[in-house]
């Protein structure tokens, strides 16, 4: 892991190292995703992102295989349905 110290400017702007724009093929006006995990900040190209995303819905079909983003969403709005359900009757007992 290469480590850098970098100064926000009075504006909150944070200028990132020549080598790690090199590393990650960021240029001027590229795009990326910032995440605030915790106490810790981290930077990551978009192109990460996707890939991020795309592995947690492969996770997340693993033995739906053929399922349209559409039947997952559909899915997922039941599943929340179903937990709001559940808290909803859980909130009536503690009255």
């Amino acid at each position: 892991m290469k480590t850098a110290h970098c100064q926000i400017s009075k504006s909150g702007r944070l200028s990132l190292p020549a080598p790690f724009r090199k590393a990650l093929g960021l240029e001027q006006g590229g795009r990326v995703v910032v995440e605030l995990d915790d106490d810790e900040i981290r930077i990551i190209t978009q192109q990460q992102a996707i890939k991020r995303a795309q592995a947690l819905y492969k996770r997340a079909l693993k033995g739906a295989p053929g399922m349209s983003v559409d039947e997952f969403i559909a899915e997922r709005h039941r599943e929340a349905e179903r937990e709001e359900a559940e808290y909803e009757r859980w909130r009536a007992k503690r009255k």
